[in-house]
């Protein structure tokens, strides 16, 4: 497990000057450079894929964050490429490639065949998954008085203090469909019909909502001083608080299930390395170093089933979790993000 001294060895030895491995394969002046969104994501990438990828290809790796998409942008468009290996949420893949900030993934280096199609795209490799879940105070809910669904959320009556939601339409599109009654199967596509009701159940919860979080950080942070009572949280940043023993827990009922991605932006001088640090992060070998980790876990349904039942209730991936979840639907995100965010906008201002 990563406690939060390993994480911060680890971030401490990820910066542009604590890089790995011996001095071939620099580009332009500077090592092979890898960007993610720092924390415990970061030192888990870290620990279970650059570093071993450091070693296996010989390369000089430099772990960065965050990950930055206007920067991304930016570095393309100047034909300055910093960053060789992104990892992203998933509706960049949609957005990025549309711009042609992207390359194409080279599935002649990338071997596949082992995964769920969920995780492929011509334009990102999913690497780890994780969820937006619901997070709560244990102190406010114990044992057996502790929310299980959206619909839980809601209901301000029998599970009462104030919320706090992500600052962006999604998630928040899921989660309220789900406490309308909708089928996790039916979330998608996005239809108007859908949004609209997703719009209506948030104007029900919107007076609960004390904080709309914008940083993974803010909502454990909240939990933990007890200025909310109930969350919705990234699951890695839940479990990497509850190692430091703060009154905070989740369930992963209803979670809304995502995947970490691997983009390469487009120019990079190392384009056939990254293909390879890809096609490395998604090996049984890499997939499995996760497990230990407790933070993210495998894409590799196989290396899933390999977990400790202890492991087991850490990760989405697992069977057991991944059965009463959401599967979040990047593609359909990327676009309703785009066509509703004046509304959204409006909504949040209302």
């Amino acid at each position: 497990m990563l406690t939060r001294r390993r994480i911060l060895q680890l971030l401490g030895a990820s910066s542009a000057a604590g890089i790995l491995g011996s001095p071939r394969g620099f580009a332009q002046g500077r090592p092979f450079t890898f960007c993610s969104f720092g924390g415990a994501l970061s030192a888990t990438e870290k620990a279970a894929f650059m570093d071993p990828a450091g070693a296996k290809f010989g390369a000089q790796i430099a772990n960065v964050s965050p990950t930055n998409y206007a920067k991304i942008k930016a570095m393309v468009e100047a034909k300055a490429v910093e960053w060789d290996l992104v990892d992203v949420g998933g509706q960049f893949i949609y957005q990025g490639s549309e711009q042609g900030l992207l390359e194409k993934m080279d599935f002649s280096i990338i071997d596949t065949k082992h995964m769920n199609k969920a995780w492929i795209t011509d334009y990102g490799v999913f690497t780890s998954t994780g969820a937006t879940v619901i997070a709560y105070n244990t102190d406010k809910f114990p044992e057996g008085k502790a929310p299980t669904s959206w619909k839980d959320f809601w209901n301000v009556k029998d599970f009462p203090g104030p919320r706090s939601l992500y600052s962006r339409f999604y998630y928040n599109y899921e989660a309220a469909l789900m406490a309308a009654g909708v089928a996790r199967d039916q979330i998608y596509p996005a239809t108007d019909e859908k949004v609209k009701l997703a719009f209506d159940k948030l104007r029900e919860i919107k007076p609960h909502v004390k904080v709309w979080w914008t940083a993974g950080a803010q909502p454990v942070q909240l939990l933990s001083t007890g200025e909310v009572t109930m969350a919705s949280a990234w699951s890695g940043r839940v479990l990497d608080v509850i190692k430091d023993k703060a009154p905070v827990t989740l369930t992963y009922k209803d979670a809304i299930a995502w995947g970490n991605a691997f983009i390469v932006p487009k120019g990079t001088p190392y384009r056939e390395l990254a293909m390879k640090v890809i096609n490395y992060a998604i090996t049984e070998a890499a997939q499995e170093a996760l497990l230990p980790l407790g933070t993210y876990g495998p894409v590799l349904a196989s290396a899933a089933e390999k977990a400790t039942p202890e492991q087991a209730k850490l990760y989405v991936s697992h069977p057991s979790n991944f059965k009463d979840s959401c599967i979040f639907s990047d593609e359909q995100v990327a676009k309703y993000v785009t066509k509703y965010e004046d509304e959204w906008k409006k909504f949040q201002l209302a």
